[in-house]
């Protein structure tokens, strides 16, 4: 009866537009075979193969692997233990997003348990495991997932629709409230689908995403009046693009734009379709997205809209889209993001035009320290716009923003080990401070499993798709984004093969050697990110210096190379104080540490026994030194060096003070990203500094 009822739905959804549309080519296909036929041959993690507004493309997936270093150790990791992990999780009883499908397609009787949008985080799950198959290739992975596959097309029902806690209640009609996510598990089914058709080259995965996305065109293109709110959790935007670019159906490039349009075009105020969730600047709807100038609501959603809105502009060209994304991005980044690249300042709050919101931003330069809500999925998703925005300008910016949030508040999501989880992800830890039992992601240790699972896959599929992300191809050559020992085998634009070597023991060494394995005889440019931090960074090719060399750009060396040409780059990695904005007030008269790309904070473990971490102070006079210790918190470099603790303590909420007594203690700060894994204490990244007059 429910799957019949479905089918009603979707006839009159049909019938509203007054006849129905003759399919396009990719939306009649009855096999796939026929399929195949029509799928675009680009493999990118993002497909701007034919995309014309961008100026630097995607390597194909599988192109680069990690082979030494420190990503060559979290891929390793996310091989071997964060996605197997997280796959019995998930097809286990306590994840139970497999038994969701299975319960759905009838193969096993139970209820729905989990979140409204737990099918879409388990869709990232299955993208984790296509993007290490793509770089292992074992055969096992493959096989699992075309196992998981069949279950959820027994799961689709008919006409497209594909919700597990939607087709397994039956109290609940298909899009009758937003609050149910079903857009965000189609848009992590068709990235999901998109990326096992480009690894895999098989359509089984793709032909259930193309049934639901004609589903969607159907259901949505006519603008009917109780649907104009949906699509507030914007994955739809980024899986409608990527399957516009794997298949060439325009409908689903249009339908992504209309999802954008529509937003700020009616009134806000509670109705049917939005109560039990916040309206107005929590889901960016007051004000339409080329007319606004300010990041508001959550964080999550707002950073998944931009993306998908780079994804259409990458498409359309439309200039009007892409300023409103450079004013949003100026904004994120110099008003409402962490030194550790981490945005969504708190858990709950309001937007400056007075909406309420949860887990976003606020007002700028509204910076809390203990109270940072900084949603794991939020800072992946700062570094998902930034890698789009990267490849739309070929502006380095971009990349630095990406690699900070890649070495500190995305990693600082999973435990070293990979099988332990936070959601939110403060710059500050006090004991007792907060009452952990009045709060529902925010925990004193990370996790082995979060009801809310959105974030871990998340994680897990950005260090597992990390590798593409390390190049990008230019007009004539090659792009080098990130850093750390790879190798690459790959393609020009020209079709002409390019293979490299980068040497690094990057982000703890400046130093990078690329040699060049393979390539075309003609002259091709190869583009060096200089890091905005990196002054004094020097570039030789064969022993010889290149000049013009500058922070924030690319290096660009255009040549005929060779087989055996050797690049030599060094960047200087000095141990900086940073301090924030004048209006941040609460880190007036404080410092944290940086290193390269890397933030460091302190904790208890580090500090004399009892110590609190309000305590400790930093003196400009004293100076940290870089230790690389490999064997300790899986291989950092620590800063070493002396910090103070004082000794006085204040009674009451104020005090009068004279001169405090310090105590100099030799310790050790370490990478922000690796807190919280030697037991429960206290943490900051930020530190009261005093500065001696010279």
């Amino acid at each position: 009866m429910k799957k019949l009822l479905f089918a009603l739905l979707a006839f009159q959804v049909i019938s509203c537009t007054g006849e129905k549309k003759e399919p396009s080519v990719a939306s009649s296909h009855s096999s796939t075979e026929t399929l195949a036929l029509n799928l675009d041959e680009g493999k990118g993690i993002v497909n701007y193969s034919d995309s014309p507004h961008v100026a630097l493309k995607s390597i194909d997936i599988g192109d680069c692997r990690w082979t030494e270093g420190f990503w060559a150790d979290k891929w390793k990791i996310a091989e071997e233990t964060m996605v197997p992990h997280m796959g019995e999780i998930l097809k286990g009883d306590i994840g139970h997003a497999y038994n969701n499908f299975k319960i759905a397609a009838g193969l096993k009787e139970g209820e729905h348990k989990g979140f409204w949008w737990h099918d879409g985080d388990f869709y990232k799950w299955m993208e984790a495991s296509t993007y290490i198959y793509a770089v292992n290739k074992d055969e096992k992975i493959a096989e699992e997932l075309d196992e998981i596959i069949s279950v959820i097309a027994q799961a689709q029902l008919e006409n497209g629709y594909l919700s597990t806690p939607i087709i397994i209640r039956d109290d609940i009609e298909p899009f009758s409230n937003r609050r149910y996510h079903e857009l965000y598990n189609s848009g992590h089914l068709m990235t999901a689908a998109c990326i096992h058709n480009r690894v895999t080259g098989k359509t089984n995965f793709l032909d259930i995403a193309i049934k639901n996305a004609d589903y969607l065109y159907n259901l949505f293109s006519p603008k009917p009046e109780h649907l104009k709110r949906f699509g507030f959790n914007q994955t739809q935007i980024m899986g409608l693009v990527e399957l516009y670019r794997t298949t060439k159906d325009k409908r689903y490039l249009e339908l992504a734009e209309q999802f954008i349009n529509m937003r700020g075009t009616y009134k806000i105020e509670d109705d049917e379709t939005t109560k039990g969730y916040p309206i107005g600047d929590m889901v960016q709807e007051r004000v339409p997205l080329r007319e606004e100038t300010e990041a508001v609501g959550h964080a999550v959603l707002a950073l998944y809209y931009y993306a998908g809105a780079a994804d259409v502009y990458a498409e359309t060209g439309e200039k009007a889209l892409i300023d409103a994304l450079d004013r949003l991005w100026e904004n994120v980044t110099h008003k409402k993001m962490y030194v550790t690249g981490a945005v969504g300042q708190t858990h709950y709050g309001r937007s400056s035009r007075l909406d309420k919101i949860e887990e976003g931003f606020i007002d700028e330069y509204m910076m809390p320290n203990l109270t940072a809500y900084n949603e794991t999925c939020a800072n992946i998703c700062n570094s998902m716009f930034n890698y789009r925005m990267l490849s739309l300008s070929g502006d380095p910016k971009h990349g630095d923003i990406m690699e900070l949030v890649l070495h500190n508040s995305g990693l600082s999501g999973i435990s070293l080990e990979g099988t332990h989880y936070y959601y939110s992800n403060p710059l500050r830890k006090i004991d007792g401070a907060l009452d952990y039992e009045k709060m529902n992601v925010e925990f004193p240790e990370r996790q082995p499993y979060l009801e809310c699972f959105c974030c871990p896959p998340n994680l897990v599929r950005t260090i597992a798709k990390s590798p593409s992300w390390a190049y990008s191809k230019s007009q004539n050559g090659i792009a080098v984004n990130l850093y750390g020992g790879n190798e690459l085998n790959t393609e020009l634009l020209d079709g002409s093969p390019l293979k490299l070597r980068q040497q690094s023991n990057y982000p703890w060494d400046g130093a990078v050697k690329i040699t060049i394995n393979e390539c075309k005889g003609d002259a091709f440019d190869l583009l060096l990110r200089i890091p905005q931090w990196a002054k004094g960074t020097t570039i030789k090719v064969n022993g010889e210096a290149v000049e013009n060399v500058t922070p924030g750009q690319f290096a660009k060396i255009n040549r005929k190379w060779s087989a055996g040409d050797v690049i030599e780059m060094d960047m200087p990695m000095e141990t900086k104080f940073i301090e924030g904005h004048p209006r941040i007030e609460e880190v007036r008269n404080q410092v944290a540490l940086k290193r390269g790309p890397v933030v460091y904070c302190i904790e208890s473990a580090d500090l004399p026994k009892g110590t609190d971490i309000t305590d400790v102070y930093l003196s400009s006079d004293l100076k940290f030194s870089p230790s690389y210790k490999p064997d300790f918190l899986g291989g950092v470099t620590t800063l070493d060096g002396d910090i103070l603790i004082r000794n006085d303590k204040t009674n009451g909420m104020y005090s009068v003070v004279e001169q405090p007594k310090f105590t100099t203690y030799s310790t050790h700060l370490i990478p922000y990203y690796a807190w919280s894994n030697r037991g429960q204490g206290e943490m900051s990244v930020f530190l009261p500094i005093i500065w001696n007059r010279q």
